[in-house]
């Protein structure tokens, strides 16, 4: 394990195997040398730094690496299936915790939910009213990224009577809702923006200052993927200039650090990266990952592999 994971991970793993805590030793790269060549498997986590050539070389007979969330950028998946290694992730088990909270940012960053809490603590409410807020009535949403989160998205905001489009990279044929080949289309059509795209090289600042503008003054951008997806310094000046109207972030591109100004402004929503930040979910994401090493080390297989992975079922080619 390379870094502290739920206690109930942990147990649970050296219920089965002999766990190796990568953090508690006090020369990480003399205790590689040591224990490197004996070690199959890795449970890893996004927060956990990069999983690549550096650690892999160190891992000459590793088999199986889980990761701890749906997102894996932190993996150098392309080296990993060059030497056979199997990556697992976590979907399924937070897909309602993350489209709930993303149901929550929107609200909260269009009824300005937060600054309407301040406005109260500070004793300003005897003075004079909190002024009118933006609403969602009438708001046109485009859900950037319509995988398992993003239709769980969908799903909740169908009841709150607004219209959805969504950008991918291709058409999905069973979805109703309309499709937008382009990013820069679907934000012209929008008056929010909700990214929920996997993260990575090659969706890296997707979501730029020409996006920002095609989004308009009146738009609001929400990003529960990864901060990467947003170039979050174009996004900076358009909260500053009025280019677009708000935001609600639960990702930042250097985490934990967020930009002084962006906590300076008054109309971004910013949260620590809580999306799945559940105790019931983050026990049931822990559970899946060590059930994947369980499967494997069993010789059942993975349970959830990515889908870059070089594994297959007996018979699927």
């Amino acid at each position: 394990m390379t870094k502290p994971m739920l206690p109930s991970i942990a147990d649970a793993l050296d219920a089965h195997f002999t766990l190796h805590r990568l953090w508690e030793a006090k020369d990480p790269d003399a205790y590689l040398r040591e224990i490197g060549p004996r070690i199959r498997g890795l449970a890893t986590g996004a927060s956990h730094g990069g999983t690549g050539a550096a650690l892999l070389d160190r891992l000459p007979n590793m088999e199986i690496i889980a990761t701890y969330g749906v997102g894996y950028d932190n993996v150098d998946v392309t080296d990993a299936a060059r030497r056979g290694i199997v990556v697992t992730n976590t979907p399924g088990v937070l897909n309602d915790e993350v489209a709930d909270l993303t149901l929550g940012l929107l609200i909260a960053t269009l009824r300005q939910i937060p600054q309407a809490d301040r406005y109260l603590r500070e004793g300003r409410w005897p003075a004079a009213p909190f002024p009118l807020s933006p609403t969602l009535r009438g708001r046109r949403i485009g859900i950037v990224g319509l995988g398992r989160i993003g239709k769980a998205i969908a799903k909740r905001l169908e009841g709150f009577g607004v219209d959805i489009a969504y950008h991918g990279r291709s058409r999905q044929h069973d979805v109703a809702y309309p499709y937008y080949p382009t990013l820069i289309g679907l934000a012209e059509a929008s008056d929010v923006l909700i990214a929920i795209t996997p993260g990575g090289a090659g969706t890296k600042h997707l979501i730029d200052a020409a996006v920002m503008k095609a989004l308009g003054p009146d738009g609001v951008l929400i990003n529960v993927a990864r901060g990467s997806v947003v170039d979050e310094q174009a996004l900076i000046e358009a909260l500053r200039n009025g280019t677009i109207l708000a935001a609600g972030l639960d990702v930042f591109e250097d985490e934990p650090r967020v930009p002084q100004e962006l906590i300076e402004l008054d109309n971004a929503v910013l949260l620590p990266h809580i999306a799945s930040a559940s105790v019931h979910t983050r026990k049931a994401m822990g559970q899946l990952l060590v059930d994947n090493l369980i499967a494997w080390f069993d010789g059942k297989g993975p349970l959830s592999p990515v889908a870059e992975t070089p594994w297959r079922p007996a018979g699927e080619t």
